[in-house]
């Protein structure tokens, strides 16, 4: 049996095909079209699906949308009738894009694939969710937690996941958001929507959380796990254009320039910012309040997320806990989960967005609907497209690029089937040494050109995680093999691998098994008998503003608009001409400190 899960139309469109209960291929619309977040119909997300089980739409015994369109128009519509006038903007666009497409997903959704309309079915949004991270789980019951911007109605949801079966016992409705609201501060601190949530995170650490008190004046939880929020604070509810409302601004000053260089006292000044301006020190004290201001929301969301799973805790009295939905990416709220809520093992599959309501909506109506058994469990994120050797070969070759064959004996990291979700897990990664402190720098301003603030993550051996992270049990930490916690590097050793420490000395782990992706962990294991340090700098392959590289072609030109010193696209070896294989750029280290990548030395990528 061949079930196609689809999502789309509001952001991170994407594509899954189960045969059975096991996942064949998953993957974002934007690997492919190149449009960061991309969120139109998902057509060659759902080809390449196709075209790796080797079948086509005619096989197809169901098509699954994620969620029921006419339920959200039905939100979107009373939402603003009850808003109006303020809200007649959105109301205008509702009716542009509702009409025009949204609307008639089940003529679309047949349109487009070409499957009779009673194969298709919908989903729930936040069913999808809690589905895309139970059946994916490795627990027999387990308690569920879904917590987002909004689905139909509901913004979070509390329930349980028993055999083939889950039952979804309360949900928060909308307005009521913590998604939302951590999207009102996304706003407010200068970066896009449903885009730069994780800078504020990466903002919070240089910041001291001094107005919890004011962010609580916003929200108020109960007992039961529940939230309600001040919506006087906010206008999500009824503009276009903006999050948040002037009471809002009143209470946290005047919103930060989204032009604006993010700088403080504690993170310095980095020289590719140019010259230093004269009101330095006064810029410097401005950029503490907004790294205040992110410091705040994000402990007033991780308290928050913790009396959600408390409350769950209590009331079921499992011992594991599956956790999916937007929020389910801030991994300094799943990290303090799993220490202080009460559930022993957590779980998140590497997509837990509104891409991953893809996976989710096909394993519900496989499991859930039609009855059938689980066996899939997922251990890894290795479900996009490969590029065979051969195909890798024609291109260099075509091209005219210099490259090297190097078998097996590689270092570098364009490798196998790009992830699913939204990080890098060694398949199509920007590798460094984390023992060098101005890796950071060169990484942001030569390759990244990102913001300084940004950190990057470790990527570490499995049998060495507990030496350097304040993380037990790792290999059986699921969410830390897809890099969604952030843990304390233990003091000892954040001198040996600083690139990787960020400023409140923790990492964005990832821990490296050998049985999920060997050819990664030889990287490592290299690098450890090289350097005698088991870690790595792990970024994503991608360059500001684009989504992580998918073909060879994509590959190379970002390498070749970068400072990347090598390229290593699967077995291929592929230097830049003016440097050689003996390459590399400024800030290279002294000759008593060599690390063979390979046959090359510093900065690898792939």
């Amino acid at each position: 049996m061949y079930i196609l899960g689809i999502s789309c139309f509001f952001h991170d469109a994407a594509a899954a095909l189960l045969r059975d209960c096991v996942l064949v291929a998953a993957a974002e619309e934007e690997r492919f079209t190149r449009k960061k977040h991309d969120s139109a119909f998902p057509k060659q997300a759902i080809q390449f699906c196709l075209d790796q089980a080797g079948i086509q739409a005619k096989d197809l015994d169901h098509v699954v949308f994620f969620e029921k369109p006419l339920v959200k128009f039905e939100r979107i519509l009373l939402s603003t009738m009850g808003t109006f006038p303020k809200s007649w903007r959105v109301f205008r666009e509702a009716m542009r894009s509702w009409l025009s497409e949204k609307m008639w997903m089940k003529s679309l959704i047949q349109q487009e694939i070409g499957v009779d309309q009673s194969r298709i079915l919908f989903s729930e949004h936040h069913l999808s969710h809690a589905a895309s991270t139970f059946f994916c789980s490795p627990f027999e019951e387990a308690a569920i937690l879904t917590v987002d911007g909004v689905g139909e109605w509901a913004t979070a949801s509390f329930g349980v996941g028993k055999s083939n079966k889950i039952r979804l016992l309360k949900e928060i409705h909308f307005p009521h958001s913590l998604g939302l609201l951590y999207s009102a501060f996304t706003a407010f601190l200068g970066f896009e929507i449903n885009e730069g949530e994780y800078k504020v995170m990466g903002m919070a650490p240089y910041g001291q959380p001094r107005y919890v008190d004011k962010v609580w004046k916003l929200i108020k939880v109960y007992e039961d796990g529940s939230f309600w929020l001040d919506m006087d604070y906010f206008s999500f509810q009824y503009s276009t254009e903006r999050t948040y409302s002037p009471k809002f601004e009143q209470l946290f000053g005047k919103p930060r320039e989204p032009k604006s260089l993010f700088f403080t006292q504690e993170s310095g000044y980095p020289s590719y910012f140019g010259e230093k301006p004269g009101n330095y020190n006064e810029l410097c004290v401005e950029n503490q309040h907004y790294a205040d201001i992110a410091a705040s929301i994000q402990v007033v969301t991780e308290d928050v997320m913790l009396n959600m799973a408390k409350a769950l805790h209590r009331e079921t009295g499992l011992r594991t806990l599956c956790l999916a939905g937007g929020v389910a990416l801030n991994s300094v709220a799943n990290s303090r989960l799993i220490r202080e809520s009460g559930f022993e093992e957590l779980y998140i599959q590497p997509s837990p967005g509104d891409g991953g309501g893809a996976l989710g909506g096909a394993l519900y109506v496989y499991h859930h609907v039609l009855n059938n058994p689980r066996s899939f469990v997922m251990d890894h994120a290795y479900w996009g497209q490969a590029h065979s050797h051969d195909a890798i070969r024609q291109f260099l070759v075509e091209s005219g690029i210099r490259h090297e064959f190097i078998g097996d004996n590689v270092v570098g990291w364009f490798n196998g089937r790009f992830e699913w979700g939204p990080r890098a897990l060694g398949n199509r990664s920007i590798l460094g040494d984390p023992r060098r402190a101005e890796m950071k720098d060169i990484v942001n301003m030569k390759i990244k050109f990102r913001e300084p603030y940004r950190p990057f993550a470790p990527s570490i051996l499995a049998e060495h995680c507990e030496s350097f992270f304040e993380l037990a049990h790792p290999a059986q930490q699921y969410p830390a093999r897809f890099m969604l916690y952030v843990v304390d590097v233990k003091q000892e050793k954040r001198d040996v691998i600083p690139a990787t420490t960020h400023v409140n000395g923790t990492g964005r782990v990832q821990v490296v098994s050998r049985d999920t992706n060997p050819r990664y962990y030889r990287l490592i294991e290299r690098f450890h008998q090289a350097t005698g340090v088991p870690v790595i700098l792990n970024t994503s392959f991608n360059l500001k503003g684009e989504p992580i590289v998918n073909t060879p072609r994509e590959t190379y030109s970002s390498f070749m608009r970068s400072g990347i010193d090598l390229l290593v696209l699967d077995q291929f070896l592929v230097w830049k001409e003016k440097q050689g294989c003996r390459g590399g750029s400024s800030a290279r280290r002294s000759s008593d400190e060599p690390v063979r990548w390979g046959e090359c030395v510093r900065t690898v990528e792939g």
